[in-house]
């Protein structure tokens, strides 16, 4: 039991203890109504738990920040004048996603009820031209859209960057990215200075698969507590929701499921070892397997090829049944089944997301994965969860980038200039 000493002092009524209460009066007051849809003041009282004169002082600072709005005057059954609903608006205020790939760039910016404002994708291959010229690119993507964002009236309230490695998020590190070819590379900082970023715009870096995760969860499956995300490029990564919050590990490297072994005499993977999942299951492998003639010898993509137009054809040759397609793709759906069987024996999760190039081509690689999966769950059926493919595709990361800010404004509306 830890003794008077180890806590620390507050003195109640200060200054800062203010701000903070107020700071959290606002995020709730913002989280009802961003709940609740259209609702008056009073409603949002009730609701909050707090006093009238409170909430409406805080919907007067939330309607200066440009958070809510008032609608249509109602009436709402009570004795005097009709009130005005309050709703969500947000519609001023931006957050920017950003995302790197092995081979593309992409950037979106998002209102606060997910609306998307703007959208850029660009080819780029951030193997061959290295860490700072990518970064110097993005840098470019960002500075673009958020004088977009100016010129229209829109604040953008931070940035999302999702990159495909583990990442120390607390720093916005990209600890190692093998198929970047990137080590220890600063994402945030580099990005920071390069676009001219003001100190008060928050950057955030994390795992592509997590954040795709993220965006997955919030838009489709809200009402599931565990689930898993794994995304198929160039590479191959999971971000795990558990208990309905994302499972980083203790590090916040969790989620590499593409580098487990599983063939011993597989090929060499990028990582450096050798038969891990990806060497079987990512595009590249993918295209080997089904449509050699879409990756040119000694080219791990196809030079200036967009995986999501790689992705497409796949899907096309499947459609029209070409046997090599269809054969490559049963087959790669059975390694799928057999490395998706380790997460599934471990963690249980309720439903697995399929992204990137697996969602783009999931109807021919599911009944094979399946069957694999189905062999290989030990507790038989009672533990097969459900795999359905992603709803936002090659766009899941970029848009859970920007997501991630959104929360961030509703966790601290205080953020938001006036």
């Amino acid at each position: 039991m830890s003794s008077s000493a180890d806590k620390p002092t507050r003195v109640q009524g200060s200054p800062m203890d203010q701000v903070s209460v107020r700071r959290a009066n606002l995020a709730l007051v913002l989280a009802e109504v961003r709940s609740s849809g259209p609702a008056s003041r009073a409603a949002v009282a009730r609701g909050t738990g707090l006093t009238r004169a409170t909430v409406s002082s805080l919907v007067g600072e939330l309607l200066e920040r440009g958070l809510v709005r008032e609608a249509d005057f109602h009436q709402d059954g009570s004795v005097g004048r009709p009130g005005r609903h309050l709703e969500l608006d947000g519609r001023t205020v931006a957050a920017l996603g950003l995302e790197v790939n092995s081979r593309y760039l992409a950037a979106c910016s998002v209102d606060l009820a997910g609306r998307t404002l703007q959208e850029r994708r660009l080819v780029h291959d951030a193997t061959t031209r290295g860490a700072e010229e990518t970064l110097r690119a993005l840098a470019s993507l960002a500075v673009e859209l958020i004088e977009d964002a100016g010129r229209a009236g829109v604040r953008v309230a931070g940035v999302g960057v999702a990159v495909p490695g583990p990442v120390a998020v607390a720093t916005g590190r990209v600890h190692s990215a093998p198929n970047l070819h990137w080590d220890d590379v600063p994402v945030a900082e580099r990005l920071r200075t390069l676009a001219a970023l003001p100190d008060d715009l928050g950057v955030v870096v994390d795992n592509e698969a997590n954040l795709a995760a993220l965006a997955e969860w919030d838009h489709s499956h809200a009402g599931v507590a565990d689930l898993m995300y794994v995304t198929g490029e160039a590479g191959m990564g999971a971000g795990i929701v558990s208990a309905g919050r994302l499972l980083r590990g203790a590090s916040g490297f969790s989620g590499e499921l593409g580098h487990v072994q599983i063939d011993p005499d597989g090929a060499r993977c990028a990582c450096g070892r050798t038969g891990c999942l990806e060497t079987k299951v990512a595009l590249p492998a993918a295209l080997r397997t089904a449509a050699p003639d879409l990756l040119p010898e000694g080219e791990e993509g196809g030079p200036g090829r967009d995986p999501q137009e790689q992705a497409a054809e796949l899907m096309r040759r499947a459609a029209s049944g070409d046997p090599r397609t269809l054969a490559g793709l049963d087959e790669i759906g059975r390694w799928l089944g057999t490395g998706l069987s380790i997460p599934v024996n471990l963690l249980n999760p309720e439903v697995i997301v399929l992204g990137g190039y697996f969602a783009a081509v999931a109807p021919y690689l599911l009944p094979s994965a399946m069957r694999e999966l189905r062999a290989r769950v030990v507790a038989g059926d009672a533990a097969l969860c459900r795999v359905t493919g992603s709803v936002f595709g090659f766009a899941a990361a970029v848009r859970g980038a920007a997501g991630v800010i959104v929360e961030e404004v509703f966790a601290d509306p205080g953020r938001v200039e006036r």
